[in-house]
């Protein structure tokens, strides 16, 4: 861990203590909202003073899992109300890139909420390698999932939606936009820039659009596509995407109607991708970001 300045991640949530505490102690559920474990087991323990011993697997593709153990070394509560729950964690596991660490997380009242946040950082194997491999992708990983789960527990908490759904809705939004952005990459690039095909070319030349336009269309298509992607967390792509096949349709009943009744009719296609956009832009809404959290302390920014 030399080095390093740790992983922090910091949401409000508007609920009380008492059950942002069950969600987060309780193993069943803390196991349910929290991207980086599949499952969270208690081990018995004979005296209700000592540490508490729990077992951890996550799933990382492929049928593998990498299992893990931790002891919950302590909790305090302040004369402010605040309360700390740290832990330390390890892995024997030769899967795991993580060897041993130990982190914190702390619940903070505030008018209206609790602000709850955490830090924790590790060790990690295979020597220099590991080392690379962590800083340039598993760290700004778990960083980001710590966050998004984060996100979860507080739509959990304040509305109810439960961490399945999240998870789901997610999906669903991920699916929609990378569709769409599919979509308008392909048919800007196939018919409009390597092929140039006759069809593309009839209907600029039946709305009186100059052939020499035909590369630029299909550039700007291609470059709405990739904004659909960069754009993640903007619903309004999801609404402008709608406008964009109405008017479509539209633009070709009007210039080129002999193309509405053909077999791969812009009719079907454009519908279809509507009620992609109507779909991504319900999922959307109820999705978890990372985004809603902070990520860094104050020190960190020094």
């Amino acid at each position: 861990m030399r080095g390093s300045r740790g992983i922090y991640v910091e949401i409000i949530i508007h609920d009380k203590i008492d059950n942002l505490w069950r969600l987060t102690q309780d193993p069943a559920l803390h196991q349910r909202w929290d991207l980086r474990f599949d499952s969270i087991e208690y081990l018995p323990k004979s005296d209700p003073a000592e540490p508490q011993e729990f077992l951890y697997e996550t799933r990382i593709g492929f049928g593998l899992r990498i299992k893990g153990t931790g002891t919950s070394v302590g909790e305090f509560a302040s004369t402010k109300g605040d309360t700390t729950s740290s832990l330390t964690f390890a892995s024997a596991d030769l899967k795991s890139l993580i060897r041993q660490g130990s982190g914190y997380w702390r619940y903070i009242p505030t008018p209206g909420g609790i602000r709850f946040l955490t830090w924790y950082d590790y060790s990690v194997r295979f020597g220099a390698v590991g080392r690379v491999v962590d800083r340039l992708m598993f760290r700004p990983l778990m960083g980001w999932a710590t966050a998004w789960s984060f996100d979860s527990l507080r739509l959990w908490a304040e509305k109810g939606q439960l961490p399945e759904d999240s998870l789901a809705f997610s999906i669903i939004h991920a699916i929609s936009r990378f569709s769409i952005a599919a979509i308008w990459v392909w048919h800007g690039l196939v018919p409009k820039l390597l092929y140039r095909h006759m069809d593309e070319q009839a209907m600029l030349a039946q709305a009186g659009v100059p052939l020499s336009l035909l590369p630029w269309i299909g550039a700007a298509e291609i470059l709405f596509g990739v904004l659909m992607i960069f754009g993640w967390r903007l619903r309004s792509f999801f609404a402008a995407n709608i406008v964009f096949m109405i008017l479509a349709v539209i633009a070709v009943a009007v210039n080129s109607p002999g193309y509405i009744k053909a077999a791969f009719n812009p009719v079907s296609l454009n519908l279809a991708v509507i009620t992609l956009s109507i779909v991504g832009w319900i999922a959307s809404g109820r999705v978890p970001s990372s985004s809603h959290c902070r990520r860094s302390t104050a020190k960190d920014k020094v």
